[in-house]
């Protein structure tokens, strides 16, 4: 795992459960809680987490993008929770750090608070508790609705939104739903049944969303959202901030094309709207979504655990940013990976000129994960023999920004070749690799075959590939005088038939 070897030292400067600290103790790690570090300026936590390898947070400190680059030992951000908005991911990928959270560690309470909230809408709990409380008596005021019958679409089908699911059907409400990774078969398997969004809204008597805040879903639900809805619509957000447009909420809560809404999480936290939060029509928690002691302690147990399986090479789970560094550790993946890290090596190391285009080539149609890590593994090879000290998994890609395309070529005989092809001014136009069992081999350049496979297990081994005309004993007596004392072994290229032993063939050298 390179870079990360050596990762020891972790600084958390949120209020996280003590069994995460007394965890990451007791498996070797040197670590220091400081929570008020959250309140404190950005220069007092950028001095701080320089001396750190692994920075863990909640949702109280922002990492920026200034804390960031102002911490060059720093090599893991670790989310005790979900959301990662709280932190540059961007930013963090080009420094090669890795930012992981606990993609389930708070899925029953984010659920549960949700269902609460739900049932709250439809009987006006807060509002008849806030009147008795005061003294009054209006029960005529708080005429509820059973949730029996209706429909509640729910955005998101990920863990959260399923638990949603599973829980409100018991009201026998009809859950229906949409996810963009999500078919109409596998919703069926789980009660909901599968809808595009612009055929979702008009069919909801309440919308939940249970969606990431990014780009894609910034005012997912907005003006022109809202008019397609049922007149009376309630909606409900424990998610994140931002994914509901407030103003165009108020708006439809005042106009009456919504009769309600419950939000743990705002566009600003604390929130600025103060006219959405007062409003009669809404019930608001502020951001409690995971806060139940289970959650708290599930989330600060399972991020230590993903931490000390990470440093000790057994698994990594929840890196948000890190797919090559995630795809090592499946076994079926790992032994192209290294190939393709070994050949980007060798052309690293035996070409003088970066390559304008890059193409992987199978003979097969691969993933686009597995070739967005093999892309990764290519790029660290490459940038890691020319020297480039700041590469690692996670920004590999970001530094080496040539382009690079998958291509099947059916002409291919076997499933375990690899194939870079090379677009531009240098003499390797083609490398070849092979996959046998455990082992990688160099099988030919430039479609010239070695006599023998080249062995690529080692990666302390060296290797270098040369053009050379004439006998290779030649080529090594007057070429190799400088590494001659360090050469191991050397390998020599068949000679196309129909050419002669002065046409232009290839060795291997291995240092």
């Amino acid at each position: 795992m390179d870079s990360y070897d050596d990762m020891n030292r972790a600084l958390i400067t949120d209020d996280v459960d003590s069994q995460c600290v007394d965890m990451l103790i007791a498996n070797g790690f040197l670590v220091e809680k400081d929570i008020t570090l959250a309140k404190q300026s950005q220069e007092q936590l950028i001095k701080k987490v320089q001396e750190v390898d692994i920075l863990i947070v909640r949702s109280a400190t922002k990492v920026t993008s200034a804390v960031i680059e102002g911490s060059p030992r720093l090599k893991l951000i670790g989310r005790a929770g979900t959301g990662t908005d709280n932190i540059d991911t961007e930013a963090a990928t080009r420094h090669g750090i890795l930012v992981m959270n606990t993609p389930g560690g708070n899925t029953l309470s984010a659920a549960e608070h949700t269902c609460t909230l739900i049932c709250s809408l439809a009987r006006a709990i807060p509002s008849a508790c806030a009147s008795l409380k005061s003294g009054a008596w209006h029960r005529s005021e708080f005429m509820g609705e059973e949730l029996n019958g209706k429909t509640l679409a729910i955005v998101g089908l990920g863990k959260i939104g399923r638990e949603v699911a599973k829980r409100m059907q018991s009201f026998n409400m009809k859950t229906i739903g949409y996810d963009p990774f999500i078919t109409a078969e596998q919703c069926l398997t789980f009660g909901v049944e599968f809808f595009e969004l612009k055929d979702l809204w008009p069919l909801a008597d309440y919308i939940t969303v249970h969606v990431p805040y990014m780009e894609g879903t910034h005012y997912l639900i907005n003006d022109e959202v809202l008019s397609l809805c049922k007149r009376g619509v309630k909606l409900i957000n424990v998610a994140r901030g931002g994914i509901i447009d407030e103003n165009a909420l108020l708006d439809a809560l005042n106009s009456g094309q919504s009769s309600g809404a419950a939000l743990d999480v705002f566009e600003q936290e604390p929130p600025a709207n103060l006219k959405l939060i007062q409003h009669p029509l809404v019930i608001c928690t502020p951001h409690l979504g995971a806060s139940t002691r289970e959650a708290q302690k599930r989330v600060a147990i399972d991020l230590a655990q993903q931490i000390i399986d990470f440093k000790q090479g057994h698994s990594l789970i929840g890196v948000v940013n890190g797919s090559a560094v995630t795809s090592q550790f499946a076994q079926g993946n790992r032994a192209i990976l290294l190939l393709c890290k070994r050949l980007g090596q060798i052309i690293g190391a035996s070409s003088s000129l970066t390559p304008s285009e890059i193409s992987l080539s199978f003979n097969h149609t691969v993933s686009n994960h597995l070739f967005e890590a093999l892309s990764i593994y290519f790029s660290y090879g490459y940038l890691h023999e020319k020297g480039n000290k700041r590469v690692n998994f996670v920004n590999a890609r970001h530094l080496f920004e040539v382009k690079m395309e998958m291509v099947v070529d059916k002409k291919q005989e076997l499933n375990n070749v690899l194939v870079v092809r090379i677009s531009g001014n240098n003499e390797i136009k083609e490398l070849s690799g092979i996959v046998s069992g455990e082992h990688l081999w160099l099988n030919s350049v430039n479609q010239c075959r070695f006599i023998a496979h080249v062995p690529l297990d080692d990666e302390n081994v060296h290797v270098l590939v040369r053009p050379i005309k004439g006998s290779l004993m030649d080529y090594l007596r007057d070429n190799t005088s400088q590494i001659n004392n360090r050469i191991s072994a050397v390998f020599d290229t068949i000679i196309p038939t129909g050419r002669n032993i002065q046409d232009q063939r290839w060795c291997a050298i291995l240092l």
